[in-house]
């Protein structure tokens, strides 16, 4: 019944009021979620950090995640899950704002990008940090990931198909 409720109308009927409201709810909680994922987001990676020159940038895919799977494994875990996460509930909240981001090569494009200037900001601007395209690729496989797993059901559901 809930499912049934949230789909398009049929063709020729109109969509009750109530779940025109509700989808407004939805996506005015998302919207509100984003900002402070984002608020939360850049700060994590845009603030400066006393690094002692050990930042290194990577160009090279694969260098950064061999580098951490020499690592002690929780070092390991917290860099690559780190990244991993750290995009991730894009994968999530941005289907339910705009249903056009659905699918995972669209979410992947646009936060690719996002990422990409998150990195180049570091590497260039922010002190004790630097770019690495392994950042990049773990944050893209966390949004798909996320999206995959929860995203694309829940934005089905809760926006209609």
């Amino acid at each position: 019944m809930l499912v049934e409720m949230w789909q398009p109308a049929a063709a020729g009927e109109r969509v009750p009021w109530y779940v025109i409201a509700l989808r407004a709810v939805v996506v005015a909680i998302a919207l509100g979620l984003l900002g402070v994922f984002f608020y939360v987001a850049f700060k994590l990676t845009l603030t400066p950090v006393h690094d002692k020159g050990q930042a290194g940038g990577n160009t090279d895919p694969g260098d950064s995640l061999r580098f951490y799977m020499d690592r002690p494994t929780k070092e390991a875990l917290l860099q690559i899950g780190g990244n991993l996460a750290l995009l991730a509930p894009l994968g999530v909240l941005l289907p339910l704002v705009w249903t056009t981001l659905r699918g995972p090569i669209r979410l992947a494009l646009v936060t690719g990008v996002l990422s990409l200037t998150i990195e180049t900001v570091q590497g260039t601007l922010v002190m004790g940090r630097a770019f690495d395209i392994d950042d990049v690729i773990l944050n893209v496989a966390g949004v798909v990931l996320a999206y995959l797993l929860l995203g694309r059901r829940l934005s089905r559901t809760l926006r209609g198909t």
